[in-house]
């Protein structure tokens, strides 16, 4: 069944002054430059998949009618080719043990995956999943994503990194801010059509932003959606061991979003209104 969600109706200020980095100290939200808040962005619901439970999703990229994904935790992280539709792995890639894995994107014939902490970014050969080369990188690693130049990358800050794919060299940061202030937290990461759209670690949203500037235009949300559209209610517990909203994926061809989270039994396809 088709089901549709409409963001019309929730508080604003209260989300923000939760997940934003600046407020007035009073109690009471005070914009700190002259531009509108966010915009709601509506979805609908097409279909649910399943998603493996063990999956601690740090990185989703849909390509070839397959989804790509990237997974966490030490001694457990991997990359995975994906039958979205049973679910069902494909191909599996354990990385190195001492490695946490994170975000992933898909350029050109190449696959990157970006690790934590420890400053390393893999490189794959995208025909066959073999490791090609290493490259350095001297922040941490959260989210990753391309336009039709660069790699973007975020880092848990309210930064965007543009890069350039060959060597990694930075070629330009751009600060991430709403009617409040910078927007920090930003993790998991997808570019569509000129967008770049980024998980807001620990909470239920995904952010869209326009990376010319840094200012979030739009904002969906996924509160509850597991239990909204598939009647799985995930308690504090699951939450408090890591079971957010994370991972955000777009085929370009049919205009859908594939969107799961680390640790969920679904992955949700959803069309933007």
């Amino acid at each position: 069944m088709i089901k549709k969600t409409s963001l019309f109706v929730f508080c604003m200020a209260l989300f923000w002054s939760c997940n934003n980095s600046s407020s007035s100290g009073s109690g009471v939200d005070v914009p700190v430059n002259n531009i509108p808040p966010p915009s709601p962005v509506s979805y609908t619901l097409l279909n649910i998949y399943p998603h493996d439970t063990t999956a601690f999703t740090q990185g989703l990229v849909f390509h070839n009618d397959h989804l790509y994904e990237g997974t966490g935790q030490k001694k457990a992280s991997t990359l995975r080719k994906v039958d979205y539709k049973t679910g069902n792995i494909q191909k599996k890639i354990d990385i190195d043990p001492d490695l946490f894995g994170e975000g992933i994107t898909i350029l050109n014939d190449t696959l990157y995956q970006l690790t934590w902490q420890d400053h390393i970014v893999l490189v794959y050969s995208l025909k066959d999943l073999k490791k090609v080369r290493t490259v350095y990188w001297n922040r941490e690693g959260w989210g990753l994503t391309h336009d039709s130049t660069h790699l973007i990358i975020s880092d848990g800050t309210d930064k965007l990194y543009f890069v350039r794919p060959g060597d990694f060299k930075l070629m330009k940061i751009v600060s991430v801010y709403n009617h409040l202030g910078p927007v920090n937290n930003l993790n998991e990461l997808e570019y569509i059509n000129g967008y770049v759209y980024a998980n807001q670690w620990e909470t239920n949203y995904i952010l869209k932003i326009d990376p010319s500037s840094g200012w979030v235009a739009g904002i969906l949300d996924f509160t509850d959606a597991l239990k909204r559209f598939a009647n799985i209610n995930y308690d504090k517990e699951a939450v408090q061991e890591g079971a957010v909203l994370n991972g955000v994926a777009w085929d370009a061809a049919t205009s859908r979003m594939f969107v799961t989270g680390k640790l969920w039994p679904k992955v949700l396809e959803v069309k933007l209104n």
